[in-house]
């Protein structure tokens, strides 16, 4: 058995995000005016090793170190157990 691990890494509310505005900004102009916000991210998928000691400790360290810049992004994550033949 293996896990996949989803992670979400997004720009933190208080950070400008440009990528997102100028979406919006191309949205607007082909007149999707009931958008109200875009949020540009990350969506990366890890296939970890049933034998790892605690998948919580390390799926956060590989984030904290790797994945997201905690400084001015969030990150969040979502386990499925996947069974291998």
């Amino acid at each position: 058995m293996m896990y996949k691990v989803k992670v979400y890494v997004t720009l933190k509310e208080s950070v400008l995000d440009p990528q997102g505005s100028a979406v919006k900004g191309s949205l607007h102009q082909l007149n999707y005016k009931e958008v109200n916000d875009v949020r540009i991210g990350k969506y990366m998928e890890l296939m970890i090793d049933e034998t790892v000691a605690d998948l919580d400790t390390t799926v956060k360290e590989i984030c904290e170190k790797l994945l997201a810049n905690t400084v001015i992004e969030d990150y969040r994550y979502e386990v499925e157990e996947v069974v291998t033949q």
